[in-house]
C-alpha cells in the first residue's frame, strides 16, 4: 500500500541540485533505481527524468521507523524522502552530475509500491522490443528515452519560436476530412450521423494549407498530425507529425531561405551544432545520375560514371547491348581496393541482385601476378576497350571498378545501393558528419507500368517548371516539376514544391493524370472551385518531425523518438489496438463485419 505525500512538496528534482544547496533541508521524490543495505546504512538510488541522486539511510540519524521502512525499498517503488544534502567528500562518484553530493535522510513516504518489473529500468538493456513495447510505459523511464523525447520537445519549441519570428501563423487543420486520392490508403472513419458515409484522417494537410494560402493567411505552419495506412519499415509509423508550412507569393528561392534558416536554428539550438549555409544544391538527375539516388548520402566520395558512350560498341553484348536499348552502363571506381577479396566483390553482386540487377561486372586495375587487369569480362573486350573504361573513370593501378547495366531507373537503384554498401563495409562514412543537401527540378510525372499511365511524382498540385509546360501532351514525362526535397546524410528530411495556382493549369495536370471532370469535381471540386476566387502564388513544404528528431537523437528508429509508436503491423502492444469492438457500436454505424471471410483467410 502506498502513503499520500501528507503536504510534501518536492524541492527540485534529482539531478537539479548542485555543491551550492549543500547544507539545506530538501525534499525528493522519485523511483528507487537500486537500494543497497550495508547493515547499519542503506545507500538508495533515487531517479526521475532529471536524473539520479544518493539517498543515505542511517538508522541513528533517521530512527529505527524509518530505517526499517528503507530496508523494504524495491527497483521502481516510488518515494518521498525528506533530508539534508551534504557532499560525499572522497567517496564522490563523477560518473554522474549529482556524483558529488548525497542525501542523509530523515523521513521516507513510499508513495507507491511496484511489483517485479518484466525488465531492468537501465541505460543498456538487453531485452526484446515487442516486450519493452507491450510495457512502454516502463520502457520509457529509462534515461535514453526520456533524453529521445526531451530533445523533441526542445525541437518543437524551437521550430514554433523560429517560426513565429518569421510570420508564420500557427493554424489546426481538421482531423476528419474527405478522403481523396494522395498515393497511400487513408484511414476511414465510419459516421454515425451520415450512415454508410465516411471521413477520411488526412495523409497530410495539403489541399487545407492551400485553402489557407487562398484565404489570405500568408504564412502558415503546423505540427501536424498525419495517418497513412501502408506498410511499416524502420523510419515509417502509421501515425507521424510533420513540421508543415505554406507561403504566399513564394517561389523556390523563398521557400530554401526560409528552410535554411530553420535548419540553422533547430540545430544551433538543439545540439549545438552551427550548420553552414547556403546548403548545396542538386538536380534530380544529376543526383541520379552521380549518386543513383534522389537522396544522395554526401559524408563519403565514389561518385556513380556513366560508361554507356565508352561501351556502347565494345565486343561485350551485355555493355552494347543495354545501350542500344536504351539502357545506360555505370561504373562506380573504389580507389585502392583492387585486391578486395573475392567473398566481398560476390557481397557486392548479391546486393546488386536484391535490388533487382542481374549482377555486377567488375575489373581490378594491374592487380594480376603478372601486373595485367582482373576482370570478369575480359575474353570479351579488346586491350584497348579496358582501358578506355579505366581512363573514363580515372582509375589507377590498384584500383576497383564495379559496373551495371540497366535501363535507367534499374541502374540507378542499382548502383546507388551498390555505392551505399561500399561505404558501409569500407567505413568510408564520416558519422559525425551533418551532410545536407537540397534536391531540386524533379519530374513532375513518373510512368507506372501497372497502371499504364503517368502519375504525379509528388502530387497532383505541384507545379510544373514554365519553360517545360509546353511538352505536356507530347513528352509529358519531360516536364520538371518545381519541387524540391531537403535531404541529410542519405535521409530524405523533407519535400515541397511550388503549388499551382491557376485553374486552367490544374485541371489541365488532373487530366493527364487520368481524372475526368466528373472525377476531379468528385475528388477535388473544393479546391477547384475556391481557384476562382483570385488564387495567390503559392509553395511549401513538410518535414518529417519524428525523422528530424531520430536524426538530432542518433536513434536507430523514429520510434525510439516517439511515446507510443506502433509496431510493424501498425498493432499497439500496450494497449491492445486495434481490437473487436462491441456490436452495438457496430450497429449505431450500419456496419457489419464479416468475421467468417476474416478468419478464412487468416486460416489460409
Amino acid at each position: 500500500m502506498g502513503e499520500t505525500m501528507k503536504g510534501l512538496h518536492r524541492t527540485a528534482r534529482c539531478a537539479e541540485f548542485t555543491k551550492e544547496d549543500i547544507g539545506k533541508e530538501v525534499t525528493v521524490m522519485g523511483w528507487v533505481q537500486k537500494s543497497r543495505n550495508k547493515g547499519g546504512l542503506i545507500f538508495t538510488d533515487v531517479r526521475d527524468r532529471s536524473g539520479i541522486l544518493q539517498v543515505v539511510f542511517e538508522e541513528e540519524k533517521c530512527g529505527k521507523e524509518v530505517f526499517e521502512k528503507a530496508a523494504t525499498l524495491r527497483s521502481e517503488y516510488c518515494v518521498a524522502v525528506v533530508g539534508l544534502l551534504r557532499s560525499r567528500g572522497t567517496d564522490a562518484n563523477e560518473k554522474i552530475a549529482t556524483g558529488a553530493i548525497e542525501v542523509e535522510a530523515k523521513q521516507l513516504r513510499i508513495l507507491s509500491e511496484s511489483a517485479v518489473p518484466p525488465f531492468q529500468i537501465e541505460d543498456e538493456i538487453n531485452t526484446r522490443e515487442e516486450l519493452r513495447l507491450q510495457y512502454r510505459y516502463l520502457d520509457l523511464r529509462r534515461s535514453p528515452l526520456q533524453r529521445n523525447i526531451m530533445l523533441r520537445h526542445k525541437l518543437c519549441i524551437a521550430v514554433r519560436n523560429y517560426m513565429d519570428e518569421q510570420g508564420f501563423l500557427e493554424i489546426e487543420t481538421p482531423t476528419f476530412i474527405k478522403s481523396t486520392p494522395e498515393g497511400a490508403r487513408d484511414y476511414l472513419v465510419p459516421s454515425r450521423v451520415h450512415q454508410g458515409e465516411f471521413y477520411a484522417l488526412p495523409q497530410s494537410p495539403q489541399l487545407l494549407k492551400q485553402l489557407l494560402m487562398c484565404s489570405g493567411f500568408d504564412r502558415y505552419f503546423q505540427l501536424a498530425r498525419c495517418y497513412r495506412d501502408e506498410d511499416l519499415r524502420a523510419d515509417r509509423q502509421p501515425e507521424f507529425t510533420q513540421i508543415d508550412m505554406e507561403l504566399s507569393f513564394a517561389d523556390v528561392d523563398d521557400v530554401i531561405a526560409v528552410n535554411e534558416g530553420l535548419i540553422k536554428r533547430i540545430w544551433k539550438e538543439v545540439l549545438g551544432v552551427d550548420i553552414k549555409t547556403p546548403i548545396e544544391r542538386m538536380t534530380w538527375q544529376a543526383a541520379m545520375d552521380k549518386y543513383g539516388s534522389d537522396k544522395p548520402d554526401l559524408r563519403f566520395d565514389l561518385p556513380i560514371t556513366d560508361i554507356s558512350d565508352v561501351v556502347k560498341d565494345c565486343g561485350f553484348s551485355v555493355f552494347a547491348d543495354t545501350v542500344k536499348d536504351g539502357g545506360f552502363v555505370r561504373a562506380i571506381r573504389v580507389p585502392g581496393e583492387g585486391h578486395m577479396p573475392r567473398k566481398k566483390i560476390d557481397a557486392l553482386v548479391e546486393v546488386a541482385k536484391y535490388y533487382g540487377g542481374k549482377g555486377l561486372a567488375y575489373l581490378c586495375v594491374n592487380c594480376a601476378d603478372d601486373g595485367s587487369h582482373k576482370c570478369s569480362f575480359a575474353k570479351f573486350m579488346k586491350e584497348e576497350e579496358l582501358e578506355a573504361i579505366i581512363k573514363a573513370c580515372g582509375a589507377e593501378k590498384g584500383d576497383l571498378i564495379v559496373i551495371a547495366a540497366d535501363k535507367f531507373t534499374r541502374v540507378c537503384q542499382v548502383m546507388g545501393q551498390v555505392r551505399l554498401e561500399l561505404g558501409r563495409s569500407l567505413d568510408l562514412i564520416d558519422r559525425n558528419a551533418w551532410r545536407f543537401l537540397w534536391v531540386t527540378e524533379f519530374p513532375l510525372l513518373e510512368w507506372s507500368d501497372e497502371e499504364g499511365r503517368f502519375m504525379a511524382m509528388h502530387h497532383p498540385f505541384t507545379s510544373p517548371m514554365e519553360e517545360d509546360w509546353q511538352y505536356i501532351d507530347s513528352d509529358p514525362g519531360r516536364v520538371r516539376a518545381k519541387a524540391y526535397d531537403i535531404v541529410l546524410n542519405g535521409t530524405e528530411l523533407g519535400g515541397g514544391s511550388v503549388r499551382i495556382h491557376r485553374a486552367d493549369i490544374q485541371k489541365k495536370m488532373l487530366e493527364v493524370l487520368g481524372f475526368t471532370p466528373e472525377m476531379a469535381q468528385s475528388q477535388f471540386g473544393f479546391l477547384l472551385e475556391a481557384f476562382k476566387y483570385g488564387v495567390p502564388p503559392h509553395a511549401g513544404l513538410a518535414y518529417g518531425l519524428d525523422r528530424v528528431a531520430m536524426w538530432m537523437a542518433g536513434a536507430e528508429s523514429i520510434r525510439d523518438v516517439m511515446a507510443f509508436p506502433k509496431v510493424k503491423d501498425a498493432s499497439d502492444l500496450m494497449m491492445g489496438a486495434p481490437s473487436v469492438v462491441d456490436e452495438k457500436q457496430l450497429r449505431d454505424l450500419a456496419i457489419k463485419v464479416d468475421y467468417d471471410a476474416i478468419n478464412k483467410k487468416d486460416n489460409g
